[in-house]
């Protein structure tokens, strides 16, 4: 299983989100610090859950980081996160 393919099976079952993107952006930064040639070190994700109605940011990024602790630890270097519940405006 490739790590876009576990981040969003980990992603799914924890917060059954309505919209969910994961992105490999690590061609973006081939040469930087943490890049591997085989890529899938750098991710940007996009989510909209209920499960994040009344959290704040910084808790939303915490309960993401924390389910992804083990990919953070491990194959990817870096981690954008756009969490958002279904009543808010913009992106994603």
């Amino acid at each position: 299983m490739t790590v876009r393919a576990r981040i969003e099976a980990k992603l799914t079952q924890a917060f059954a989100p309505i919209r969910l993107e994961v992105i490999d952006e690590s061609h973006l930064h081939a040469g930087h610090a943490g890049a591997r040639p085989e890529g899938e070190t750098h991710f940007r994700v996009r989510l909209v859950s209920q499960a994040f109605s009344g959290v704040g940011r910084v808790d939303r990024h915490r309960r993401v980081n924390a389910l992804l602790a083990e990919e953070l630890a491990g194959p990817v270097h870096a981690l954008a996160i756009d969490a958002r519940a279904p009543e808010e405006p913009g992106r994603p």
